[in-house]
């Protein structure tokens, strides 16, 4: 294995697991250059259904260059109406092309109005709003311009097809090729099924320490870690106002009015937290509660997204340490807690079903260990929570020495609201088809794939390209 870049690393990503050098080059030239579009698993009424019954509006809505979180925003704007009124099942990448679904309660459909780069189509009505997986799944067109070694990419597939554990009754589960993949079609590879990094900040990797800090408790830590704690890689005028953030904060009188002077304005979360922490005149023995109030001025799913990102944060530290000690992915080791696959998924999309978990104990690994050769089944590795199992043997051994090693118990996460969470368990291996094709007309090599909810298309990207992983 090779060892990852150290952006990656600083996530819990600790290995590319193909040796072959990447293929290079960039991607997200354009917006079009990274097309995304959701895989549906969402039934809507007809429009004219009853209003009082299904008072949720159903749109599918093209996005051009907007994130997922900031065109809700704008659309509630443009209606007047609380942010938290509208919802959606996955968040996407703000730099390509998406197309997605979200929910919006309590409004005319004729209400909703045109937005810049966005194309709203109005599909019908729900009972209930969208939540977070309300999709089976996600398919990607991804074009990598001026690649410097395409020809690698056959030997990286080869090795990410060795990695799935690929064969014969692996392949004859599915006869289904990806849409248009032709000849190109390089068959069923697999890759970790960590998080990428953009999870916890593309440009400023830290939605996982502000949950940490939650997670402990520390209230204002969380805070500071988000508003504070400047990075290198933003902006010089983001920086600068990060850094009066911290001076004031070591203050004995922090004149958090100073600090909203200098915040630029697009930094909105950032901005309502300040206002929190001065309406309130929080400092250092200000007590704990004054600092939540602070923390809980961002939407409801950001709040779930910060303990979430310390679940990934752990949960990637587990994966690679199952790597260092040569631990398969593919298959079960005694003591392993295996999920089987959702029946209902689409052809070809390996989706696991967490709610669905057995034991590979002694007397049933080999049974295990065939069901996941077959694709039938997944090793899996904890989304700490309230509610978490670990599991025996070594692979309990790694979850609970990366637990100790980050201070973190699963009753910890019987938090208050939004940030309380029951923990999940999730596959440790991504397995999927992969279409591969040199464009020599416009200098790129594109790839096209489809991933279960939930996984990112990074996670493979990486294993071709071996780039800056903030150039994903």
């Amino acid at each position: 294995m090779r060892e990852a870049h150290p952006v990656e690393r600083a996530v819990g990503m600790a290995y590319y697991v193909s040796d072959a050098d990447g293929i290079g080059g960039r991607i997200r030239e354009a917006a079009a250059d990274f097309r995304v579009r959701e895989i549906e698993a969402f039934d809507a009424e007809p429009l004219d259904a009853d209003a009082g019954s299904y008072p949720h509006v159903l749109a599918r809505v093209t996005l051009t260059g907007w994130d997922t979180n900031d065109f809700a925003g704008r659309l509630s704007d443009a209606m007047e109406i609380s942010r938290e009124r509208v919802d959606w099942a996955g968040t996407k990448d703000k730099y390509a092309v998406t197309t997605q679904l979200f929910s919006v309660y309590d409004v005319d459909p004729e209400a909703v109005p045109e937005i810049r780069d966005a194309e709203i189509e109005i599909v019908g009505r729900a009972g209930r709003h969208l939540s977070y997986g309300d999709l089976a799944g996600n398919a990607f067109e991804i074009a990598v311009r001026e690649p410097d070694h395409p020809e690698t990419a056959d030997e990286i597939t080869e090795q990410l097809r060795a990695f799935a554990g690929d064969n014969e009754e692996l392949r004859s589960s599915s006869n289904r090729k990806p849409s248009g993949s032709g000849d190109a079609d390089g068959g069923r590879i697999g890759v970790p099924n960590v998080f990428g990094h953009q999870r916890f900040g593309s440009r400023r990797p830290v939605t996982h320490e502000v949950g940490l800090a939650i997670v402990r408790r520390e209230w204002r830590e969380a805070v500071l870690a988000y508003v504070g704690n400047p990075y290198q890689s933003e902006p010089a005028d983001t920086r600068e106002a990060r850094a009066v953030v911290d001076e004031q904060a070591a203050s004995d009188a922090p004149d958090w009015s100073a600090c909203l002077d200098v915040m630029p304005r697009k930094l909105g979360y950032e901005r309502s937290m300040l206002h929190r922490l001065d309406e309130r005149g929080a400092d250092a023995d200000a007590p704990p509660e004054d600092w939540r109030y602070a923390l809980e001025a961002v939407p409801s799913n950001l709040q779930r997204l910060f303990v979430n990102a310390a679940q990934s944060y752990a949960f990637n530290r587990i994966v690679s340490e199952r790597l260092a000690r040569g631990l398969p992915l593919a298959r079960p080791v005694a003591g392993d807690v295996v999920c089987f696959a959702d029946t209902d998924a689409p052809a070809d999309l390996y989706r696991p079903d967490p709610d669905r978990t057995q034991v590979a104990t002694e007397r049933r690994v080999d049974v295990m260990r065939r069901h996941c050769e077959r694709g039938r089944a997944f090793v899996t590795a904890p989304l700490v929570g309230v509610e978490t199992e670990l599991a025996s043997g070594e692979p309990g051994e790694i979850e609970r020495a990366v637990l100790d090693d980050l201070d973190l118990d699963p009753g910890d996460f019987d938090l208050p609201d939004q940030f309380h969470s029951t923990g999940t368990r999730r596959a440790v291996l991504l397995r999927t088809r992969v279409a591969t094709d040199v464009d020599a007309d416009e200098d790129a090599y594109d790839l096209s794939f489809s991933l279960p909810s939930g996984s990112y298309a990074t996670v493979l990207l990486r294993e071709y390209l071996k780039t800056d992983p903030t150039d994903l």
